[in-house]
């Protein structure tokens, strides 16, 4: 393979700022980076130069239903390229595809099918032209019935090591995150057999007081999903789940900053609370996300978009945002600056998710990264070292 030259202005690791960087990329991955007068380049290297254009990691999304008409559900797969097309225009170069609850039969179908997505990407001569799926989120069927958002009642179950382990089984190992309502009958015996096989733990859909949360946390739950929807309310005599949540700092959290989930006040409280080391940014976007207003599918589910809101029943089920939108919002929201932002929405979802190669730009990395403007719009996408056109 060639070598290719990225330069810009600025690079953001984003731990580490570089000032007139160079990322010097070969075969997918970052071979060398560091500044024009310290990177030799060599004289046969392709270059290509974002002018004063910020590089930063690809952004990563841990909780996605879909976007551009495309449901990570569905049984037709044609669309699905289009959709990664979508997530690598606004910075995503990875992402997890997120269940519902469903019957079981559907689920078990759908997990067939997103690893057998997430094997295809994967390979070395992929001709992926968009954002990779790197593993599964499962949202459902364990959670609590009094805080089930859009999911449907009749679709939810009590949690058990058999009904997990034919999840496994049918996603061949490729599930990495899973929500669950840690105060459920069988959740904590869940929780621990989860967290023993690598998956990430992630309370949430829950109606948990302090002590239950806590007792999740102890049997290996280690972070918390869409942090305030759908979760018992913090009361000042009753804290719950999202007490723990804020205050935990060996628990990492998410949030969807759309301003429509989360008060813009309340999510300048969360990532403060939560700080640039233990902040997610998510979407939960659906497949009515990019799209005009009209019905959509959710899983199983038939929701209405309409004027940027997501609902089933008259409950938000999901979302319309996108990651790149959530980065600035979150620097809006909470006066953060680029570089902050940019680890909440790179670094930060990559080690949740276990996601080794993704998130920092390092030598050895996937060369995944994101060339954005001064306020944060996306100029380019590169996934494994080539432009996504």
């Amino acid at each position: 393979m060639s070598l290719t030259a990225y330069t810009s202005r600025t690079l953001y690791t984003p731990l580490e700022s570089l000032d007139h960087a160079v990322v010097l990329v070969e075969d997918g991955a970052v071979v060398k980076l560091g500044t024009r007068t310290s990177v030799e380049v060599a004289s046969g290297a392709e270059i290509q130069d974002f002018g004063d254009g910020i590089i930063v990691p690809g952004f990563v999304d841990i909780h996605i239903h879909g976007s551009a008409g495309y449901d990570v559900m569905q049984a037709a797969d044609s669309a699905r390229g289009n959709f990664e097309q979508f997530l690598a225009r606004h910075g995503v170069t990875a992402y997890y595809p997120t269940t519902i609850a469903a019957p079981l039969d559907v689920i078990e179908r759908a997990l067939e099918r997103l690893a057998d997505a997430i094997e295809i990407a994967g390979r070395k001569d992929s001709s992926h032209g968009g954002a990779q799926p790197l593993g599964i989120h499962l949202e459902g069927p364990f959670l609590s019935h009094a805080c089930r958002g859009a999911h449907s009642p009749e679709d939810l179950l009590l949690p058990s090591v058999e009904i997990f382990d034919k999840f496994w089984q049918a996603a061949r190992g490729h599930i990495r995150l899973i929500t669950i309502a840690p105060e459920l009958e069988g959740a904590l015996e869940v929780i621990a057999e989860a967290a023993k096989r690598g998956v990430c733990v992630s309370l949430g859909h829950s109606d948990a007081d302090l002590e239950s949360t806590r007792r999740g946390v102890a049997a290996g739950a280690e972070h918390a999903t869409h942090t305030f929807n759908a979760m018992r309310p913090l009361r000042h005599r009753d804290p719950g789940i999202v007490a723990e949540v804020l205050t935990n700092s060996s628990l990492t959290g998410d949030v969807i900053a759309d301003g429509v989930h989360v008060d813009p006040a309340v999510v300048k409280l969360f990532l403060n609370a939560k700080g640039a080391e233990n902040a997610v940014l998510i979407t939960d976007a659906t497949s009515a996300t990019g799209m005009p207003n009209g019905k959509y599918l959710l899983g199983t589910l038939e929701v209405e978009v309409k004027d940027g809101t997501v609902l089933r029943d008259g409950k938000l089920a999901g979302s319309v945002l996108t990651m790149d939108r959530a980065f600035r919002n979150a620097m809006d929201f909470a006066g953060w600056d680029l570089q902050r932002a940019v680890r909440i929405a790179t670094a930060n979802p990559a080690r949740v998710a276990g996601a080794q190669n993704k998130g920092m730009l390092k030598p050895g990395a996937d060369a995944d990264f994101v060339v954005l403007s001064a306020s944060g719009d996306v100029r380019a996408t590169v996934v494994r070292g080539k432009v996504v056109e």
